[in-house]
């Protein structure tokens, strides 16, 4: 009997999902097939310099998910469920005020946080939690309600999250129980045919469409799957061009010139899918919601705290710019000019100012040239060597989100903006309260990334023979 191991897991939870999605939602099968398609010329265009950010094999395997849950005991159960994969809840999210419209979560994301694991399987799921009990959004009365609600409900049975913590607790699964984990872990987050009670569905859609699709319904779902491009706006285009309506704008810094950063993302606009509602006269007929839809990114090279610094007050120039009435209002080209102003062109020139995360090798001819092949016994500093080539910057992947991206994902999905009462005060929540809400510490991107950066300059010191300073 074979044992599976946490990634091989996840691997195959991976295939499910996209499998079951590809059938609820078929565009999104044109989604991958394009972003495929993408791929695979900007790798003839580009040649070796294209896998800068990942190979080949792993960006167009690579998927992140989003499914959204009503409470912090569903929030932790999601937790005990993909722990079973080998995913932990990295970074914090507050959708709430990163969007005009009404969008009343807060977010974590559940990802393999080992360099190794995550080279063997990337994937990812951004998980929104309901903030139910924000008085912007929810009444007290409505508070209630979405209780009564949501603690009459079960999203995972209970079957399900004791083979997810036996599977954690073993680092893996014999294959007959890790079968039957992975039927009950996709079965989880299939669209239900159950019928929808209309009258709470719509009184919750008035104040938000995301909290109608996480609290108007009696389980949870994918709400969309995420390939991965090295080419987003080339992505965009095509699928305009064979009739799939895209959202306004890609979210996140503009094309350009220069490294890419962070995070950019797009989608498809959600789709009409066939649903059966229960009415208040108790009768059942067939309709139609818009919640779901086909999203696409393009990841770069994760900043530092400082570089963050930089990317916000760049963020800032551009709503300042475009408020202005700079640029024809068109907010890609405005900050393509802030970012060309703001930001250094080369990666060498990210890592020396510390903007950026970067593991780094050894040039040998480098060596040879400015330090006659050793450095033995001497101290050097991270930047001369840099300079002087000797230290090569490799980019670090940016694994994470961006709360603003992700709010104008989700509004650009939206049928109406909802509504939100601002003279009153919201609910806090930071990473220490998603930490206790999820039963496990909730890690820091940057703790991590700076961790991967930490142990790839020891190893350069050593290889070296030298004492590298920072």
């Amino acid at each position: 009997m074979s044992f599976l191991e946490l990634w091989q897991l996840r691997a195959e939870f991976a295939r499910r999902l996209s499998l079951m999605y590809g059938e609820e939602v078929p565009a999104y099968n044109t989604l991958v097939e394009v972003s495929t398609e993408v791929n695979e010329d900007f790798l003839k265009r580009k040649g070796a310099e294209a896998e800068r950010l990942g190979s080949i094999s792993r960006v167009t395997a690579e998927r992140h998910g989003a499914i959204r849950v009503g409470s912090a005991k569903e929030m932790s159960q999601v937790a005990r469920v993909f722990a079973a994969f080998g995913m932990h809840p990295v970074g914090f999210y507050d959708l709430r005020d990163a969007s005009k419209s009404s969008v009343p979560v807060v977010s974590t994301a559940f990802r393999p946080v080992d360099p190794d694991e995550l080279a063997k399987n990337p994937f990812r799921v951004f998980t929104s939690m309901l903030a139910a009990d924000d008085p912007r959004f929810f009444s007290p009365e409505l508070q209630e309600q979405l209780r009564e609600f949501i603690r009459a409900r079960t999203l995972f049975p209970e079957e399900l999250l004791e083979l997810a913590d036996k599977a954690a607790a073993n680092a893996g699964l014999e294959a007959d129980e890790a079968g039957r984990l992975l039927d009950l872990a996709t079965a989880a987050f299939k669209l239900s045919d159950d019928p929808v009670d209309y009258v709470w569905y719509k009184k919750l859609e008035a104040v938000s469409a995301v909290a109608s699709d996480i609290g108007g319904v009696t389980t949870t779902h994918i709400n969309h799957l995420t390939p991965r491009v090295l080419d987003i706006d080339d992505l965009y285009a095509r699928m305009e061009a064979q009739g799939i309506t895209m959202i306004d704008e890609i979210q996140g810094p503009p094309r350009w010139d220069g490294p890419d950063i962070l995070l950019r993302q797009t989608s498809f606009r959600a789709l009409s899918e066939d649903r059966i509602f229960r009415f208040e006269d108790g009768t059942v007929a067939p309709g139609e919601l818009r919640v779901r839809f086909g999203e696409v990114e393009q990841r770069g090279i994760a900043l530092t705290p400082a570089g963050r610094d930089l990317y916000d007050r760049m963020v800032a120039e551009t709503d300042r710019r475009l408020a202005a009435g700079e640029g024809n209002g068109v907010r890609v080209d405005v900050a393509r000019g802030v970012w060309e102003e703001y930001l250094p062109r080369t990666e060498k020139e990210l890592a020396v100012q510390k903007l950026a995360y970067f593991t780094y090798s050894v040039d040998e001819d480098a060596l040879n040239s400015r330090y006659g092949g050793s450095l033995q016994g001497r101290t050097a500093s991270l930047d001369e060597l840099i300079e002087n080539g000797v230290a090569v910057p490799e980019p670090i992947v940016y694994e994470d989100f961006l709360p603003r991206s992700a709010a104008g994902i989700f509004q650009s999905n939206l049928t109406d903006e909802g509504t939100r009462d601002d003279t009153r005060t919201g609910t806090d929540y930071d990473i220490s309260v998603m930490s206790q809400i999820v039963g496990r510490p909730v890690a820091d991107p940057n703790e991590l990334y700076q961790r991967q950066q930490d142990a790839s300059m020891h190893a350069l010191g050593e290889s070296l023979g030298a004492d590298i300073t920072g």
